[in-house]
């Protein structure tokens, strides 16, 4: 009989895209399901970068370097250079996506068997990508309490072995939305220099900060080599379905190790490349208006939680996530239960269990994320919506 591979088998499910199924059938049943489960802005994709796209002439679709089209990397310089990163054209790759330059990540820098530590929640497909390489998930828990704050240095302290490798951070974090401070930036550069580790920043929320100031791993002085950046078009311009990333560092022997794993997925989507390209000379204030129709969005579903009885919700300084706590047993069976059996004024609303976002198990079962990628209106019916769910919910915890 054939058999599934190990990585096969413990590849976990998306918390995020597991509930799908269940949401269509919701939909065949009539009832109109808010998303906001999932990352996937509705804010409209800027029409002069996909014009880019459609008046691109060329008469052959060729390959581009492997590292990416070299005029898209030299306009990517003056965009990193207004955000305070002194980067050149050779040291980044563009990836398909950031999850490209997650995995090259954890492919270039660890073996398999290594440890990465992660400040839990975190980003669900860091699990994933980490069984694709091998690699070993050592989480350290943030709580809701204090709104998700960097663990103190004494927590990564704890779990440090020889074979801890490099540390994960999202910042603004998804799904938390918190935004970590120089400060707390600071500690995670002490350790790397202490234990000698990789540093590797997410940073695909960059531009939607809310309140205090964004400090990039980049940033960081006298860990040039430690610091590995993954950055994506994909938030920054409503662009997901673009797929392209970057992978960048001033580290040349690791730059020249990823480079392989590029050359051997070829290249990276070419049409894409054309569209980042295009965005990068977009208007200075291009994100003001983004990121207030944002904050407003956060603003709203921030408070419309605190108001429901049991519910707490700390307020995110960035990205574009709320983590809340529910009265209620069990966020896997929640979230499930009001696709399957829930619904208010033919309305229902879709989350993603907190769960998934936990390495350590048996933690999120009482909180949610909630992704405010709709407009305000949208987020009031489905407050609206979860309200009286909690109302209606058999497994109703009271705390």
């Amino acid at each position: 009989m054939l058999t599934i591979s190990q990585r096969g088998q413990h590849m976990p499910a998306s918390p995020i895209r597991k509930l799908v199924p269940y949401a269509e059938a919701a939909k065949k049943r009539g009832t109109k399901v808010y998303h906001l489960n999932i990352g996937q802005p509705d804010i409209e994709t800027p029409p002069q970068i996909l014009d880019a796209v459609r008046h691109s002439d060329f008469k052959v679709l060729e390959y581009s370097h492997s590292a990416g089209n070299e005029s898209y990397r030299r306009k990517l310089v003056d965009y990193y250079k207004k955000v305070g990163i002194d980067i050149r054209y050779d040291q980044m790759i563009i990836t398909t996506g950031g999850s490209e330059a997650i995995i090259f990540g954890f492919m270039a820098c660890l073996d398999p068997g290594d440890e990465v530590i992660i400040p839990e929640p975190f980003y669900a497909n860091y699990n994933g990508f980490a069984v694709e390489a091998g690699v070993i998930v050592k989480p350290i828990t943030s709580n809701i309490e204090s709104g998700f704050a960097l663990p103190p240095i004494e927590d990564f302290e704890k779990i440090i072995t020889p074979r801890t490798k490099a540390i994960v951070v999202c910042n603004p974090n998804n799904p938390t939305g918190y935004l970590y401070s120089a400060d707390e930036m600071e500690i995670l550069r002490q350790i790397i220099i202490k234990h000698n580790l990789y540093l590797f920043a997410d940073e695909a929320y960059r531009e939607f900060c809310y309140e205090g100031t964004h400090t990039s791993a980049m940033h960081l002085k006298g860990v040039d080599d430690n610091v590995v950046l993954m950055d994506t078009i994909s938030k920054r311009y409503s662009a997901c379905g673009g797929r392209i990333g970057a992978f960048v560092t001033r580290n040349k022997a690791l730059l020249d190790a990823t480079m392989k794993f590029a050359q051997a997925r070829l290249s990276p989507p070419s049409f894409a490349q054309i569209l980042g390209e295009a965005a990068i000379d977009l208007p200075d204030n291009y994100f003001d208006t983004t990121k207030a129709e944002y904050k407003l969005r956060r603003d709203t579903i921030v408070k419309r939680l605190n108001s429901i009885p049991g519910v707490f919700c700390p307020n995110p300084g960035g990205a574009f996530y709320a983590m809340a706590k529910l009265p209620i047993d069990d966020s896997d069976q929640f979230c499930q239960w009001l696709l399957e059996s829930f619904s208010y004024n033919g309305q229902t609303v879709m989350l993603a269990p907190a769960t998934g976002f936990y390495g350590t198990p048996g933690l999120g079962k009482q909180e949610v994320r909630l992704a405010y990628v709709l407009n305000t209106e949208a987020i009031h019916a489905a407050m609206d919506c979860l309200e009286k769910a909690l109302e209606a919910y058999p497994g109703r915890k009271l705390n």
